[in-house]
């Protein structure tokens, strides 16, 4: 009978191999989708809002699609995540999008990114 644990672990490694960019891409594309929303909405109603949030709520969610300095991108949206979860609302959402932020602030964009792009540039 054939061992199936080295079966398991190709399997994984493959997973591990296409599905983290994958993921890390969706990751990307989900958060830029919430905040890109939350800053059409503020300022279509706010017009004081505009000049004070135009660069997290416009610039990162389009780095964070394009996968270009996406680390950086998410250091003014989990500023904008922690203080309204500390001074309006507190809410699950907020936890879940720290959470996914951090993972892109740790891991960076991934291997489908711009950033990826520019460091296998010669």
């Amino acid at each position: 009978m054939p061992c199936i644990i080295p079966n398991f672990n190709r399997f994984f490694e493959r997973l591990d191999y296409y599905g983290w960019p994958l993921l890390l891409l969706g990751i990307r594309f989900w958060m830029a989708y919430v905040f890109w929303r939350s800053g059409r909405i503020k300022l279509k109603h706010w017009d004081s809002t505009l000049s004070l949030f135009q660069f997290e709520y416009k610039i990162c969610p389009l780095l964070l699609v394009a996968g270009f300095m996406a680390r950086l991108a998410t250091i003014p949206l989990l500023v904008i995540t922690a203080v309204i979860q500390l001074t309006y609302v507190s809410h699950h959402d907020h936890l879940y999008w720290g959470f996914l932020l951090g993972v892109i602030l740790l891991k960076g964009a991934g291997p489908l990114s711009l950033d990826a792009l520019w460091c296998k540039w010669p």
